[in-house]
């Protein structure tokens, strides 16, 4: 088998819908940290925006991922335990593409789900609970598919939209606790001041409704990320099965919609989540997938 290469799936071209809807909320963002810079320097916005977007091309830097965008998705390093699980499965599909072990940057989120996902170029994070239960094979499953989003390029688009999305979350939550503030100003100073009292207010609903749309525009940010996340699972299923590991993936899912149907340890970080097919129907498939692969099965 030849060393595994990058391509440019449908999927990574459907996942930069996410990215379109972001843009123009991201312009209105960078738009207030441009003034007061603008203030002091001659920069015109066009070039501190293009500025500010290719900035995010240093989240591709596989330790900047290592640093900042593992601890942006709350991940850490595993601990020496961890590490010996993790790498034991990981080099199994590592030898399977004929890859370097240490060409990707493995994490661990604390969770208690069984949960993987793909970030960044080089990223791949995996719950603490699924190395802790799930068997070696059916990690090496799991591993595969992550490593399939990347080679899939499925995460090019996530990475941008998570860059685009710093600065319009932080300024949603400046507003919120500026808006609590002006409402706590008024109230100190209604009984004194009814103008003030009402300026405000004034300030706080503008405040509130500056707030919301930022908020707006994440929430349809996710909603089609969801929306197009679906394509991108079933093609890293399909990449996983050809790497070889579509029976070990497939025991995975098993367990994870036997829990799944149990009502056990389910959140929103699980790999049942909306972004994601149900479980059943990413078995279905890969059943699918491996007789045709092996019609002898």
């Amino acid at each position: 088998m030849s060393t595994a290469k990058r391509q440019v799936d449908s999927a990574a071209i459907s996942a930069l819908a996410p990215v379109a809807a972001l843009i123009p909320i991201w312009l209105i963002a960078i738009v207030i940290f441009w003034l007061p810079f603008w203030q002091f320097t001659d920069v015109s916005y066009p070039l501190f925006a293009f500025a500010s977007l290719a900035l995010g091309i240093v989240l591709f830097s596989k330790s900047v991922q290592r640093i900042f965008l593992a601890r942006l998705l709350s991940a850490r390093k595993p601990t020496p335990l961890e590490a010996a699980t993790l790498h034991k499965s990981w080099r199994k599909v590592a030898q399977a593409n004929h890859i370097s072990t240490e060409s990707f940057v493995l994490a661990v989120v604390d969770s208690q789900d069984i949960n993987a996902f793909a970030s960044g170029g080089h990223l791949v994070v995996v719950s603490s609970y699924a190395i802790n239960e799930l068997d070696e094979r059916e990690l090496s499953g799991v591993l595969a598919h992550e490593l399939s989003h990347h080679l899939g390029s499925h995460t090019v688009a996530l990475t941008i939209a998570q860059w685009l999305s710093l600065p319009i979350l932080l300024l949603a939550r400046m507003g919120f606790i500026l808006q609590r503030l002006a409402e706590a100003i008024s109230n100190t100073f209604s009984s004194k001041l009814t103008a003030l009292k009402f300026f405000g207010l004034l300030i706080s609903a503008a405040l509130t409704v500056t707030s919301s749309l930022f908020v707006a525009g994440l929430v349809v940010a996710q909603a089609l990320s969801s929306a197009v996340g679906h394509g991108s699972e079933f093609q890293a299923d399909q990449r996983a099965v050809h790497m070889g590991f579509g029976n070990e993936l497939l025991t995975a899912l098993k367990r994870v919609n036997d829990e799944s149907e149990l009502g056990d340890r389910q959140s929103t970080n699980s790999l049942v989540v909306a972004s994601h097919p149900p479980a059943r129907e990413r078995i279905a498939q890969l059943q699918v997938l491996l007789r045709t692969e092996d019609p002898f099965r």
